[in-house]
């Protein structure tokens, strides 16, 4: 008997592209803690364009929290954000007391994004805790 290949062949889902819409102007959002850094770059209402974090750009461990892992972290974000976007000016919020504050937004200069302000949204405790009960004598 005579074997039959059968071979069918499936059909490619025809993929949409994704269009890349140019967005000349934007935020760029950097939460700097101790343990790590994220910059994330968005468009005037909020929607993310591109991010990264010292964690995702291969550093581990406490040297996440470092200036030059923000550093590496925000030229990862930006050349993504400006060769898909075409970003040239940004409007930074900076949350956090982390050694990556500085560092990721001395970064845009070298990649020439003008940073039109800089705002820290750092968020203050107003009222605090409760107190600790009064001690009986």
């Amino acid at each position: 008997m005579a074997e039959e290949k059968i071979t069918t062949k499936t059909p490619t889902a025809s993929r949409k592209k994704r269009s890349t819409r140019s967005v000349p102007s934007g935020q760029l959002h950097v939460q700097a803690t101790f343990n790590n850094t994220i910059v994330t770059f968005t468009d005037k209402k909020g929607n993310v364009l591109a991010a990264s974090s010292a964690g995702a750009t291969g550093f581990r461990g406490s040297k996440k929290g470092t200036a030059y892992a923000a550093q590496v972290a925000a030229e990862k974000a930006t050349e993504t954000v400006k060769a898909l976007h075409g970003m040239n000016s940004v409007d930074v919020f900076v949350k956090g007391v982390g050694l990556g504050r500085d560092a990721a937004i001395r970064t845009l200069s070298s990649f020439d994004i003008n940073v039109d302000s800089i705002k820290d949204v750092t968020g203050i405790p107003h009222g605090g805790v409760r107190p600790k009960k009064a001690r009986r004598a």
